[in-house]
Protein backbone atom coordinates (compact mmCIF):
# COMPACT_ATOMS: atom_id res chain seq x y z
CA UNK A 1 0.00 0.00 0.00
CA UNK A 2 2.93 2.61 1.19
CA UNK A 3 4.57 1.75 -2.46
CA UNK A 4 1.93 2.49 -4.23
CA UNK A 5 0.82 5.58 -2.54
CA UNK A 6 4.36 6.80 -3.31
CA UNK A 7 4.08 5.68 -6.70
CA UNK A 8 1.38 8.04 -7.47
CA UNK A 9 2.71 11.42 -5.18
CA UNK A 10 5.65 11.21 -7.48
CA UNK A 11 3.89 10.74 -10.64
CA UNK A 12 1.75 13.88 -9.63
CA UNK A 13 4.79 15.32 -8.49
CA UNK A 14 6.53 14.89 -11.99
CA UNK A 15 3.22 16.08 -13.51
CA UNK A 16 2.94 19.38 -11.46
CA UNK A 17 6.80 19.71 -11.96
CA UNK A 18 7.62 19.37 -15.89
CA UNK A 19 4.04 19.53 -17.53
CA UNK A 20 1.56 16.99 -18.63
CA UNK A 21 3.43 14.13 -20.77
CA UNK A 22 1.39 13.02 -23.53
CA UNK A 23 3.51 9.65 -22.91
CA UNK A 24 2.18 8.92 -19.72
CA UNK A 25 0.07 5.86 -18.88
CA UNK A 26 -3.29 5.95 -16.87
CA UNK A 27 -4.27 8.17 -13.66
CA UNK A 28 -6.82 6.59 -11.72
CA UNK A 29 -7.36 3.20 -12.81
CA UNK A 30 -7.07 3.13 -16.67
CA UNK A 31 -8.24 6.66 -17.38
CA UNK A 32 -6.96 8.42 -20.03
CA UNK A 33 -4.76 11.17 -20.00
CA UNK A 34 -5.14 13.33 -23.15
CA UNK A 35 -3.87 16.90 -23.96
CA UNK A 36 -6.53 18.43 -25.61
CA UNK A 37 -5.52 21.00 -28.97
CA UNK A 38 -7.41 23.96 -29.88
CA UNK A 39 -6.37 27.52 -31.46
CA UNK A 40 -7.17 30.65 -30.10
CA UNK A 41 -7.02 33.80 -32.21
CA UNK A 42 -4.62 36.35 -30.47
CA UNK A 43 -6.73 39.51 -29.47
CA UNK A 44 -6.54 42.22 -32.04
CA UNK A 45 -4.72 39.86 -34.59
CA UNK A 46 -5.10 37.63 -37.31
CA UNK A 47 -2.90 35.10 -36.48
CA UNK A 48 -3.95 31.79 -34.15
CA UNK A 49 -1.98 29.95 -31.54
CA UNK A 50 -1.98 26.62 -30.51
CA UNK A 51 -3.17 25.99 -26.77
CA UNK A 52 -2.90 22.95 -24.90
CA UNK A 53 -5.33 21.75 -22.37
CA UNK A 54 -5.19 18.36 -20.02
CA UNK A 55 -7.52 16.35 -19.00
CA UNK A 56 -8.50 13.12 -18.10
CA UNK A 57 -11.20 11.17 -19.10
CA UNK A 58 -13.19 7.90 -17.39
CA UNK A 59 -12.69 5.26 -19.63
CA UNK A 60 -15.78 3.95 -18.63
CA UNK A 61 -17.64 7.51 -19.89
CA UNK A 62 -15.81 7.10 -22.95
CA UNK A 63 -16.73 5.90 -26.42
CA UNK A 64 -14.58 5.64 -29.75
CA UNK A 65 -16.56 5.83 -32.71
CA UNK A 66 -14.79 4.81 -35.51
CA UNK A 67 -16.23 6.85 -39.02
CA UNK A 68 -15.99 5.16 -42.55
CA UNK A 69 -13.30 2.90 -42.62
CA UNK A 70 -14.70 1.50 -45.90
CA UNK A 71 -13.01 -1.84 -46.78
CA UNK A 72 -12.82 0.04 -50.46
CA UNK A 73 -12.79 3.44 -51.71
CA UNK A 74 -13.30 4.99 -55.26
CA UNK A 75 -9.92 7.13 -54.68
CA UNK A 76 -7.09 4.62 -54.88
CA UNK A 77 -4.84 7.00 -52.99
CA UNK A 78 -7.01 7.33 -50.00
CA UNK A 79 -7.14 3.78 -49.77
CA UNK A 80 -3.61 3.68 -49.78
CA UNK A 81 -3.41 6.42 -46.73
CA UNK A 82 -6.00 4.97 -44.63
CA UNK A 83 -4.31 1.24 -44.86
CA UNK A 84 -1.64 2.96 -43.52
CA UNK A 85 -2.56 3.96 -40.31
CA UNK A 86 -5.64 1.41 -40.31
CA UNK A 87 -2.90 -1.05 -37.91
CA UNK A 88 -2.19 1.87 -35.78
CA UNK A 89 -5.92 2.43 -35.36
CA UNK A 90 -6.76 -0.93 -35.12
CA UNK A 91 -4.23 -0.78 -32.02
CA UNK A 92 -5.96 2.18 -30.37
CA UNK A 93 -9.34 0.62 -30.71
CA UNK A 94 -7.95 -2.78 -28.88
CA UNK A 95 -6.35 -0.25 -26.02
CA UNK A 96 -9.28 1.77 -25.80
CA UNK A 97 -11.19 -1.38 -25.03
CA UNK A 98 -8.74 -2.76 -22.59
CA UNK A 99 -9.53 0.13 -20.45
CA UNK A 100 -12.97 -0.18 -20.87
CA UNK A 101 -14.08 2.38 -23.59
CA UNK A 102 -17.01 1.99 -25.69
CA UNK A 103 -16.27 1.03 -29.09
CA UNK A 104 -18.40 1.99 -32.19
CA UNK A 105 -17.91 0.93 -35.88
CA UNK A 106 -19.51 3.09 -38.13
CA UNK A 107 -19.14 2.39 -41.25
CA UNK A 108 -21.85 3.97 -43.26
CA UNK A 109 -24.00 2.13 -46.21
CA UNK A 110 -22.23 -1.12 -44.77
CA UNK A 111 -25.44 -2.23 -42.51
CA UNK A 112 -26.70 -5.02 -44.81
CA UNK A 113 -23.50 -6.78 -44.64
CA UNK A 114 -23.78 -6.78 -40.66
CA UNK A 115 -27.01 -7.70 -40.56
CA UNK A 116 -26.75 -10.48 -38.21
CA UNK A 117 -23.69 -9.86 -36.38
CA UNK A 118 -23.67 -9.84 -32.77
CA UNK A 119 -22.35 -5.71 -32.76
CA UNK A 120 -24.96 -5.08 -35.23
CA UNK A 121 -27.93 -6.59 -33.11
CA UNK A 122 -26.54 -5.31 -29.98
CA UNK A 123 -26.74 -1.38 -31.35
CA UNK A 124 -30.38 -2.10 -32.63
CA UNK A 125 -31.37 -3.65 -29.38
CA UNK A 126 -30.36 -0.51 -27.31
CA UNK A 127 -33.63 1.11 -25.81
CA UNK A 128 -34.67 4.70 -27.76
CA UNK A 129 -33.81 7.52 -25.79
CA UNK A 130 -36.27 10.19 -24.15
CA UNK A 131 -34.66 13.09 -24.89
CA UNK A 132 -33.06 12.24 -28.01
CA UNK A 133 -31.92 15.89 -29.55
CA UNK A 134 -33.57 17.20 -32.77
CA UNK A 135 -32.18 16.44 -36.25
CA UNK A 136 -29.60 13.75 -34.77
CA UNK A 137 -31.01 11.15 -37.68
CA UNK A 138 -29.45 13.58 -40.45
CA UNK A 139 -26.12 15.50 -41.56
CA UNK A 140 -24.65 18.62 -39.81
CA UNK A 141 -23.05 20.36 -42.02
CA UNK A 142 -22.63 24.11 -39.34
CA UNK A 143 -22.94 24.53 -36.20
CA UNK A 144 -22.82 28.73 -34.62
CA UNK A 145 -19.35 28.38 -33.65
CA UNK A 146 -18.24 28.04 -37.82
CA UNK A 147 -20.83 30.92 -38.99
CA UNK A 148 -17.85 33.62 -39.49
CA UNK A 149 -15.78 31.28 -40.19
CA UNK A 150 -14.16 31.04 -43.67
CA UNK A 151 -14.35 27.13 -45.28
CA UNK A 152 -10.18 26.36 -46.11
CA UNK A 153 -10.65 24.49 -48.99
CA UNK A 154 -12.24 23.85 -52.17
CA UNK A 155 -13.28 19.64 -52.11
CA UNK A 156 -16.83 20.35 -54.88
CA UNK A 157 -14.41 18.49 -57.12
CA UNK A 158 -14.70 15.31 -54.62
CA UNK A 159 -10.87 15.30 -53.31
CA UNK A 160 -9.51 12.28 -55.50
CA UNK A 161 -6.33 13.12 -55.95
CA UNK A 162 -5.10 10.02 -57.51
CA UNK A 163 -3.32 10.36 -61.11
CA UNK A 164 -6.02 9.62 -63.74
CA UNK A 165 -4.56 6.90 -65.23
CA UNK A 166 -4.13 4.95 -62.16
CA UNK A 167 -7.44 6.06 -61.23
CA UNK A 168 -9.12 4.01 -64.35
CA UNK A 169 -6.80 1.34 -63.40
CA UNK A 170 -8.53 1.17 -60.20
CA UNK A 171 -11.85 1.53 -61.53
CA UNK A 172 -11.86 -0.84 -63.91
CA UNK A 173 -10.09 -3.39 -61.09
CA UNK A 174 -13.64 -2.50 -58.66
CA UNK A 175 -15.82 -3.20 -61.67
CA UNK A 176 -13.97 -6.78 -61.96
CA UNK A 177 -14.74 -7.08 -58.43
CA UNK A 178 -18.35 -6.33 -58.83
CA UNK A 179 -18.10 -3.24 -57.23
CA UNK A 180 -19.67 0.04 -57.88
CA UNK A 181 -16.76 2.07 -58.60
CA UNK A 182 -18.39 5.43 -57.68
CA UNK A 183 -19.55 3.82 -54.59
CA UNK A 184 -17.30 0.43 -53.65
CA UNK A 185 -17.18 0.13 -50.07
CA UNK A 186 -19.00 -3.09 -48.88
CA UNK A 187 -18.22 -2.97 -45.50
CA UNK A 188 -15.37 -1.61 -42.86
CA UNK A 189 -12.39 -2.68 -43.86
CA UNK A 190 -10.79 -6.21 -42.66
CA UNK A 191 -8.15 -4.15 -40.54
CA UNK A 192 -9.91 -3.09 -37.94
CA UNK A 193 -11.14 -6.17 -35.61
CA UNK A 194 -14.81 -6.03 -34.24
CA UNK A 195 -15.27 -7.04 -30.69
CA UNK A 196 -18.75 -8.99 -31.11
CA UNK A 197 -18.69 -9.17 -27.54
CA UNK A 198 -18.36 -5.55 -26.37
CA UNK A 199 -18.36 -3.50 -30.03
CA UNK A 200 -21.57 -1.99 -31.65
CA UNK A 201 -21.99 -1.40 -35.37
CA UNK A 202 -24.17 1.47 -36.50
CA UNK A 203 -24.05 4.45 -38.95
CA UNK A 204 -27.25 5.66 -37.73
CA UNK A 205 -27.45 8.91 -35.82
CA UNK A 206 -30.50 8.03 -33.31
CA UNK A 207 -29.01 4.82 -32.89
CA UNK A 208 -25.48 6.08 -31.32
CA UNK A 209 -27.17 8.82 -29.89
CA UNK A 210 -28.82 5.77 -27.95
CA UNK A 211 -26.00 4.00 -27.68
CA UNK A 212 -24.18 6.74 -26.06
CA UNK A 213 -26.45 7.58 -24.08
CA UNK A 214 -27.31 4.22 -22.44
CA UNK A 215 -23.62 3.57 -21.87
CA UNK A 216 -23.72 7.29 -19.40
CA UNK A 217 -21.01 8.17 -22.53
CA UNK A 218 -20.15 11.63 -21.66
CA UNK A 219 -16.77 11.42 -24.06
CA UNK A 220 -16.10 10.77 -27.86
CA UNK A 221 -13.34 10.69 -29.67
CA UNK A 222 -13.85 10.86 -33.64
CA UNK A 223 -11.40 8.42 -35.86
CA UNK A 224 -11.37 7.55 -40.08
CA UNK A 225 -12.19 9.18 -42.95
CA UNK A 226 -13.00 11.58 -44.05
CA UNK A 227 -12.65 15.05 -41.69
CA UNK A 228 -13.43 17.54 -44.40
CA UNK A 229 -16.68 15.20 -45.27
CA UNK A 230 -17.59 12.12 -43.33
CA UNK A 231 -16.10 13.06 -40.01
CA UNK A 232 -17.51 16.65 -39.69
CA UNK A 233 -20.68 16.18 -41.16
CA UNK A 234 -22.50 12.71 -40.46
CA UNK A 235 -25.16 12.46 -37.94
CA UNK A 236 -22.80 10.57 -35.60
CA UNK A 237 -19.95 13.06 -36.49
CA UNK A 238 -17.84 16.02 -34.82
CA UNK A 239 -20.44 18.62 -35.19
CA UNK A 240 -23.80 17.01 -34.17
CA UNK A 241 -21.27 15.55 -30.86
CA UNK A 242 -20.24 19.31 -30.37
CA UNK A 243 -23.99 20.58 -30.79
CA UNK A 244 -25.54 18.16 -28.44
CA UNK A 245 -23.26 18.38 -25.40
CA UNK A 246 -21.08 15.64 -25.96
CA UNK A 247 -17.19 16.27 -24.74
CA UNK A 248 -15.68 15.15 -28.60
CA UNK A 249 -12.70 15.44 -30.04
CA UNK A 250 -10.93 14.44 -33.48
CA UNK A 251 -7.98 12.05 -33.24
CA UNK A 252 -5.87 13.46 -35.61
CA UNK A 253 -3.18 11.47 -36.80
CA UNK A 254 -5.80 8.84 -37.60
CA UNK A 255 -7.90 10.67 -40.21
CA UNK A 256 -7.33 11.85 -43.47
CA UNK A 257 -9.20 14.00 -45.76
CA UNK A 258 -10.63 14.64 -49.64
CA UNK A 259 -8.68 17.40 -51.35
CA UNK A 260 -7.56 17.48 -54.56
CA UNK A 261 -3.77 19.95 -54.92
CA UNK A 262 -5.53 21.00 -57.88
CA UNK A 263 -8.32 23.21 -56.54
CA UNK A 264 -7.94 25.98 -54.00
CA UNK A 265 -5.59 26.59 -52.22
CA UNK A 266 -3.19 24.60 -54.57
CA UNK A 267 -1.05 22.83 -51.24
CA UNK A 268 -0.38 19.23 -51.33
CA UNK A 269 -2.28 16.89 -50.42
CA UNK A 270 -0.95 17.12 -46.76
CA UNK A 271 -1.21 20.74 -46.27
CA UNK A 272 -4.73 20.51 -47.02
CA UNK A 273 -5.31 17.94 -44.40
CA UNK A 274 -3.05 20.37 -41.92
CA UNK A 275 -5.86 23.41 -43.05
CA UNK A 276 -8.89 21.50 -42.24
CA UNK A 277 -7.38 19.91 -38.64
CA UNK A 278 -6.80 23.66 -38.02
CA UNK A 279 -10.88 24.62 -39.00
CA UNK A 280 -12.24 22.04 -36.25
CA UNK A 281 -9.42 23.20 -33.73
CA UNK A 282 -10.41 26.89 -34.20
CA UNK A 283 -13.87 26.29 -34.55
CA UNK A 284 -15.33 22.92 -34.19
CA UNK A 285 -13.68 20.69 -31.03
CA UNK A 286 -10.16 19.84 -29.87
CA UNK A 287 -7.88 17.31 -31.35
CA UNK A 288 -5.71 14.81 -29.63
CA UNK A 289 -2.90 11.70 -31.29
CA UNK A 290 -3.21 8.23 -30.78
CA UNK A 291 0.53 8.19 -28.92
CA UNK A 292 -1.57 9.70 -26.39
CA UNK A 293 -3.26 6.13 -25.74
CA UNK A 294 -0.76 4.17 -26.80
CA UNK A 295 2.30 6.31 -26.11
CA UNK A 296 5.13 6.30 -27.96
CA UNK A 297 5.20 9.03 -30.87
CA UNK A 298 2.52 10.12 -32.88
CA UNK A 299 1.70 8.72 -36.30
CA UNK A 300 3.19 10.04 -39.67
CA UNK A 301 2.63 9.49 -42.71
CA UNK A 302 5.23 8.03 -45.07
CA UNK A 303 3.35 9.85 -48.43
CA UNK A 304 3.81 13.11 -46.07
CA UNK A 305 7.33 14.38 -47.89
CA UNK A 306 7.25 18.20 -46.50
CA UNK A 307 10.26 18.47 -45.23
CA UNK A 308 9.11 21.33 -42.97
CA UNK A 309 5.91 22.02 -41.21
CA UNK A 310 3.64 24.06 -43.65
CA UNK A 311 2.14 27.66 -42.36
CA UNK A 312 -1.58 28.13 -42.90
CA UNK A 313 -1.95 28.18 -46.83
CA UNK A 314 -3.39 31.37 -48.76
CA UNK A 315 -3.37 32.67 -51.89
CA UNK A 316 -5.35 35.88 -51.21
CA UNK A 317 -2.29 38.08 -51.59
CA UNK A 318 -0.93 37.23 -55.16
CA UNK A 319 -5.12 36.95 -56.52
CA UNK A 320 -5.38 38.91 -60.04
CA UNK A 321 -8.47 39.66 -62.12
CA UNK A 322 -7.69 35.75 -63.46
CA UNK A 323 -8.12 34.02 -60.32
CA UNK A 324 -11.46 34.60 -60.29
CA UNK A 325 -11.65 32.87 -63.72
CA UNK A 326 -9.57 29.66 -62.44
CA UNK A 327 -11.45 29.00 -58.71
CA UNK A 328 -14.61 29.71 -57.48
CA UNK A 329 -14.41 32.13 -54.67
CA UNK A 330 -16.10 33.16 -51.51
CA UNK A 331 -18.12 36.77 -50.94
CA UNK A 332 -21.15 38.55 -49.46
CA UNK A 333 -23.75 38.88 -51.84
CA UNK A 334 -24.59 41.82 -52.76
CA UNK A 335 -20.83 43.21 -51.92
CA UNK A 336 -19.19 45.73 -53.86
CA UNK A 337 -17.11 44.13 -56.92
CA UNK A 338 -13.97 45.58 -55.36
CA UNK A 339 -14.58 43.93 -51.80
CA UNK A 340 -15.25 40.56 -53.27
CA UNK A 341 -11.96 40.69 -55.50
CA UNK A 342 -9.85 42.29 -52.73
CA UNK A 343 -9.62 45.57 -54.86
CA UNK A 344 -8.61 43.69 -57.85
CA UNK A 345 -12.39 44.18 -60.12
CA UNK A 346 -14.22 47.41 -58.93
CA UNK A 347 -16.77 46.61 -62.15
CA UNK A 348 -17.97 43.52 -63.95
CA UNK A 349 -20.50 43.09 -66.94
CA UNK A 350 -20.65 39.64 -68.44
CA UNK A 351 -21.48 35.91 -67.06
CA UNK A 352 -21.16 35.27 -63.12
CA UNK A 353 -21.87 32.14 -61.67
CA UNK A 354 -22.77 32.21 -58.14
CA UNK A 355 -23.34 28.82 -55.87
CA UNK A 356 -24.62 28.41 -52.40
CA UNK A 357 -25.90 25.17 -50.69
CA UNK A 358 -29.37 24.90 -48.79
CA UNK A 359 -30.86 22.67 -45.66
CA UNK A 360 -34.93 22.43 -46.34
CA UNK A 361 -36.96 20.12 -43.36
CA UNK A 362 -39.10 18.52 -44.76
CA UNK A 363 -42.09 20.38 -42.79
CA UNK A 364 -40.39 23.47 -44.19
CA UNK A 365 -41.36 22.65 -47.55
CA UNK A 366 -44.73 23.20 -49.41
CA UNK A 367 -46.64 20.54 -51.05
CA UNK A 368 -46.44 22.19 -54.32
CA UNK A 369 -43.22 23.41 -53.93
CA UNK A 370 -40.83 25.97 -53.25
CA UNK A 371 -40.07 29.60 -54.98
CA UNK A 372 -36.85 31.05 -55.87
CA UNK A 373 -37.59 35.01 -55.70
CA UNK A 374 -34.96 37.01 -57.39
CA UNK A 375 -34.14 40.36 -57.08
CA UNK A 376 -35.29 42.92 -59.50
CA UNK A 377 -32.29 43.54 -61.90
CA UNK A 378 -31.70 44.43 -65.67
CA UNK A 379 -29.54 40.85 -65.34
CA UNK A 380 -30.83 37.78 -66.84
CA UNK A 381 -30.46 34.30 -64.39
CA UNK A 382 -30.76 31.15 -64.99
CA UNK A 383 -30.86 28.53 -62.12
CA UNK A 384 -30.43 24.75 -60.98
CA UNK A 385 -31.62 22.90 -57.72
CA UNK A 386 -28.97 19.94 -57.24
CA UNK A 387 -28.39 20.05 -61.27
CA UNK A 388 -31.89 20.39 -62.19
CA UNK A 389 -32.65 23.45 -63.85
CA UNK A 390 -35.69 25.16 -62.64
CA UNK A 391 -37.88 26.63 -65.15
CA UNK A 392 -38.59 30.87 -64.31
CA UNK A 393 -42.84 31.61 -63.92
CA UNK A 394 -42.51 33.92 -67.41
CA UNK A 395 -45.90 34.09 -67.32
CA UNK A 396 -46.53 36.06 -63.35
CA UNK A 397 -43.58 36.76 -62.30
CA UNK A 398 -40.22 36.15 -64.75
CA UNK A 399 -38.29 36.72 -61.30
CA UNK A 400 -39.48 33.85 -59.94
CA UNK A 401 -39.08 30.29 -60.18
CA UNK A 402 -40.39 26.87 -58.87
CA UNK A 403 -38.47 24.65 -57.49
CA UNK A 404 -40.04 20.96 -57.53
CA UNK A 405 -40.42 19.90 -54.23
CA UNK A 406 -39.34 16.40 -55.79
CA UNK A 407 -36.14 18.24 -57.10
CA UNK A 408 -35.60 19.05 -53.24
CA UNK A 409 -33.71 16.82 -50.59
CA UNK A 410 -35.46 17.15 -47.86
CA UNK A 411 -34.04 17.83 -44.02
CA UNK A 412 -30.47 17.15 -46.52
CA UNK A 413 -28.12 19.31 -48.06
CA UNK A 414 -28.98 20.77 -51.61
CA UNK A 415 -26.94 22.56 -54.48
CA UNK A 416 -28.43 25.82 -55.96
CA UNK A 417 -26.39 27.33 -58.48
CA UNK A 418 -27.30 30.58 -60.49
CA UNK A 419 -25.91 32.08 -63.94
CA UNK A 420 -26.04 35.92 -64.24
CA UNK A 421 -25.84 37.61 -67.22
CA UNK A 422 -25.26 41.42 -66.60
CA UNK A 423 -25.51 43.42 -69.69
CA UNK A 424 -23.24 46.29 -68.42
CA UNK A 425 -20.91 47.65 -65.78
CA UNK A 426 -22.24 46.83 -62.52
CA UNK A 427 -20.44 47.81 -59.56
CA UNK A 428 -21.84 45.16 -56.91
CA UNK A 429 -21.68 41.19 -56.83
CA UNK A 430 -25.86 40.44 -57.79
CA UNK A 431 -28.30 40.75 -54.71
CA UNK A 432 -29.21 37.68 -52.76
CA UNK A 433 -32.54 35.90 -53.67
CA UNK A 434 -35.42 34.75 -51.55
CA UNK A 435 -37.04 31.32 -50.82
CA UNK A 436 -40.35 31.31 -50.46
CA UNK A 437 -42.13 28.10 -48.96
CA UNK A 438 -46.29 29.23 -48.23
CA UNK A 439 -45.75 31.89 -46.14
CA UNK A 440 -42.64 31.09 -44.69
CA UNK A 441 -39.29 33.22 -46.29
CA UNK A 442 -35.72 32.40 -45.88
CA UNK A 443 -33.11 35.48 -47.60
CA UNK A 444 -30.06 33.99 -49.06
CA UNK A 445 -28.39 36.79 -47.47
CA UNK A 446 -24.57 35.65 -46.85
CA UNK A 447 -21.67 34.43 -48.38
CA UNK A 448 -21.75 32.46 -51.68
CA UNK A 449 -19.21 31.31 -54.04
CA UNK A 450 -18.98 33.25 -57.15
CA UNK A 451 -16.58 32.20 -60.72
CA UNK A 452 -16.46 34.62 -63.46
CA UNK A 453 -16.34 32.51 -67.05
CA UNK A 454 -19.38 30.50 -68.65
CA UNK A 455 -18.67 26.73 -68.24
CA UNK A 456 -22.80 24.79 -68.10
CA UNK A 457 -20.89 22.04 -66.21
CA UNK A 458 -20.93 24.37 -63.35
CA UNK A 459 -24.34 24.01 -62.40
CA UNK A 460 -23.31 20.83 -60.37
CA UNK A 461 -20.53 19.09 -58.96
CA UNK A 462 -20.22 15.58 -59.43
CA UNK A 463 -20.79 14.25 -56.00
CA UNK A 464 -23.94 15.48 -53.41
CA UNK A 465 -23.52 18.99 -51.65
CA UNK A 466 -23.20 17.76 -48.44
CA UNK A 467 -19.84 16.09 -49.29
CA UNK A 468 -18.69 18.38 -51.83
CA UNK A 469 -19.75 22.23 -50.22
CA UNK A 470 -18.21 23.94 -47.16
CA UNK A 471 -19.84 25.50 -44.13
CA UNK A 472 -19.62 28.92 -44.85
CA UNK A 473 -22.00 28.85 -47.50
CA UNK A 474 -25.19 27.22 -45.98
CA UNK A 475 -28.32 28.64 -45.84
CA UNK A 476 -31.01 26.57 -43.34
CA UNK A 477 -34.48 28.18 -41.86
CA UNK A 478 -33.94 28.98 -38.09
Amino acid sequence: MLNRLSKSLFAAFTIMATGFSSNAGPARGDDLLLELRSQQREPGSDAWEHQTKNAQWQTAKTAVIVCDVWDKHHCLNAVRRLEEFAPRLNDVLKEARRRGAIIIHSPSDCMPAYIDHPARKRAVSVPRDKATPADVEFWCLKIPAEEQAAYPIDQSDGGDDDDPAEHAKWAAELTALGRNPGLPWKTQSQIIEIDAAHDFISDKGDEVWNILQSQGIENVILTGVHTNMCVLGRPFGLRQMVRNGKNVVLMRDMTDCMYNPKSWPFVDHFTGNDLIISHVERYICPTITSNQILGGIAFHSKFDTRSLPTKSASNTNDMHEETFHQQWTTANIGTPWHLATQGKIQQHSGVVWLRCTVRLPKTWIADDGVTLRLPASKSTATAWINGVPLLQNQTTDPREATIPAEAIVADDINLLVLRINTPSNVEHLYSAPVLISGQQKLPLEGRWQFRLGDDETWSNIPLPAKFGMGSDVLFEPR
